[in-house]
């Protein structure tokens, strides 16, 4: 009889085991709610897979919400869940708020990532390589192609004279010092901060290069720099540089016009905004202008390009020569015949009229 009452469940124990077996469901489901929670929220989070593998820009304007942007990467396939977006800028706080910029989106940021991104205002930057031998005129162009800044914003800039004064620099334009160099900028950058960051760039490699430059008086150094810009216009092969230098030197100290084909293109194309020549015609060297070194004795009033490393190098460092004259007589290789006496000059004359040549 003992046993059989012992065998009997009791009502307290009976409880006891459903209150248990119930936790257990409980805790199966919650551990089973928390794995597809945590498997959801990788997905979500997840890289989607749409962006390109050179990366996507994506701007935050300004005024845009949170869940404005949200929605646009989603809208954009940036980002899996506008939701899951939107979450984490509240998690976050102040820490997750997103910075007016533009962004470059790469494939492999997750959502997390990609808040971290915006939050941080690591802007995207904008590559731009300034050839050498361009007038401020064409790189302008060249940022305003890039999303740099606005063209005419630039060129602006370059006449600032409040900016000029603040670079050192004693001339009415930045023309000759914006170094030719590849730049990283952010999209919408000042144009007076491209300005600085050219003509100090300028300073740097006359720095590197040949820092006694920076001793010069900045009227000597501003006379260099415009015999640099009609060397880096003439030249083409760069060991004949420091030697047309030299002939432009020597046409100076004898008071000889400097005759350079490269003043009358300038004052072609950007005086006159006509599109480059193929050739110089005899009409072309009679054109009024302070420019033309045809019409007038020593040096134009400012530079007519701004010139690399090889060109400045030959204006500060020319090569003492009696020559007075050059002539392209090989365009393949851009080799010129050099002259003592115009008779000379003549003989090396091809048949053709070539525009290089001076």
């Amino acid at each position: 009889m003992k046993d059989d009452i012992s065998m009997k469940e009791s009502p307290k124990r009976r409880n006891t085991r459903r209150i248990m077996t119930g936790l257990a469901i409980l805790f199966s489901l919650s551990v089973a709610a928390a794995i597809a929670g945590l498997v959801a929220f990788a997905y979500l989070d997840a890289p989607t897979g749409l962006v390109g593998a050179e990366g996507q820009p994506f701007e935050v304007r300004s005024g845009d919400s949170g869940d404005g942007v949200a929605e646009r990467l989603e809208r954009q396939g940036l980002i899996r869940s506008s939701l899951l977006f939107r979450a984490l800028v509240r998690v976050r706080g102040t820490a997750g708020l997103v910075k007016k910029g533009t962004y470059l989106v790469t494939p492999e940021l997750t959502t997390r990532e990609l808040l971290d991104l915006l939050a941080s205002g690591r802007q995207m930057l904008v590559r731009v390589t300034i050839p050498e031998g361009l007038a401020s005129s064409r790189i302008a162009t060249l940022l305003e192609e890039a999303g740099v800044c606005a063209a005419e914003a630039f060129l602006d800039a370059t006449r600032d004279s409040a900016l000029l004064a603040g670079l050192g620099l004693q001339a009415g334009s930045a023309e000759g010092y914006l170094f030719p160099d590849t730049y990283l900028f952010e999209p919408g950058t000042d144009p007076a901060r491209v300005v600085a960051a050219m003509v100090r760039a300028f300073r740097g490699a006359l720095e590197r290069e040949a820092p006694e430059a920076l001793a010069l008086a900045p009227a000597e150094l501003h006379a260099k720099v415009i015999v640099a810009s009609i060397v880096e216009r003439e030249y083409r092969a760069p060991d004949e540089a420091p030697v047309m230098a030299g002939v432009f030197y020597n046409r100076i100290r004898i008071g000889m016009p400097l005759q350079s084909c490269a003043t009358v293109v300038y004052v072609i194309t950007e005086e006159l905004g006509k599109p480059h020549p193929e050739l110089l015609l005899f009409r072309d060297l009679e054109i009024e202008s302070p420019f033309n070194t045809y019409l007038n004795r020593g040096l134009p009033p400012a530079p007519i390009a701004n010139p690399g490393l090889v060109a400045l190098r030959a204006a500060l460092e020319p090569e003492e020569t009696e020559y007075l004259y050059f002539r392209l007589v090989d365009a393949a290789a851009g080799r010129h015949k050099f002259s003592v006496t115009y008779d000379e000059h003549e003989d090396a004359a091809p048949l053709a009229v070539k525009r290089s040549g001076s």
